[in-house]
């Protein structure tokens, strides 16, 4: 993707508080890649080594990577592997997957076995603790998968324990209300891509107006139903929020579709707990 049409690089610095956190961790920092998409076309390698170098500058305690490695076709990951090898991280890298990443019966497998070869956890419902018995890192089926059930790994954790969840689509945060989550990573928006100074995304109000057009409209405008079928919940579409029950943090990402960003850049997220 041209520059012009993806922006220069942004580092996102935020500080979450923790309850319950091990005072050994407070300081923990870590750092959140999303959505590279890395094909070719909606990714450089130029965008690609700026982000990574951010990251390794930042010198986290863990490195999380929140899905759509790739956009179509599944063997696009071994172009992006060699790259993620890069990453420097005290107590690993540990990875979900999105709606890309298993959009072909044998695309999950791929890229799930091309990301642990390369020393990248991928968790799918599963539950790790690369900072220690004490503080959780759960990581989730993608929520447009059909093995998305959050009960699965939840339910196996004690609520004293702090815990950070990954989980690649934000309309996820919905169904997770019912749990203890401290902080809850997800991508997939793209922030919506267009933004304007001093109104913010416009997919939000965009997606009211899409509402309200009668359907027989809508079957001709199918890149617009593309679009506002991405997520549910336009209003949690870049940044921190504070969702009913939770915290939710959602990153812009890397990669960019046609016809680009607007007031909308890329971003490596700096997240320091305390």
């Amino acid at each position: 993707m041209h520059r012009l049409l993806t922006g220069p690089l942004t580092i996102e610095h935020i500080q979450v508080p923790i309850a319950d956190l091990p005072s050994a961790l407070k300081g923990t920092r870590l750092t959140q890649l999303s959505d590279f998409h890395f094909d070719g076309l909606r990714l450089s390698e130029k965008l690609l080594a700026q982000a990574i170098s951010a990251s390794n500058a930042a010198q986290p305690d863990l490195v999380v990577l929140t899905g759509d490695f790739i956009t179509d076709e599944p063997d696009a990951i071994y172009n992006l592997v060699p790259w993620l090898q890069k990453l420097e991280s005290r107590c690993g890298i540990y990875a979900v997957l999105g709606n890309h990443d298993h959009r072909y019966r044998r695309s999950r497998f791929i890229v799930t076995r091309a990301l642990d070869d390369t020393g990248i956890q991928v968790l799918w419902n599963q539950i790790a603790y690369p900072l220690g018995p004490n503080f959780a890192l759960v990581g989730l089926a993608d929520f447009w998968s059909s093995e998305f059930d959050p009960s699965l790994v939840m339910t196996q954790l004690e609520d004293t324990i702090p815990r950070i969840v990954l989980s690649h689509n934000p309309d996820s945060a919905a169904s997770l209300q019912r749990w203890r989550i401290d902080l809850q990573l997800s991508g997939h928006t793209h922030g919506g891509q267009i933004a304007l100074p001093g109104i913010g995304p416009l997919s939000l109000p965009l997606a009211k107006i899409y509402k309200r057009i009668p359907k027989s409209i809508k079957r001709l405008m199918p890149a617009m139903r593309s679009y506002f079928g991405t997520v549910k919940h336009w209003e949690w579409v870049q940044g921190l929020y504070s969702t009913a029950n939770h915290p939710l943090y959602v990153n812009r990402g890397l990669g960019t579709y046609l016809p680009g960003r607007l007031f909308c850049p890329p971003e490596v997220t700096v997240i320091t707990l305390v």
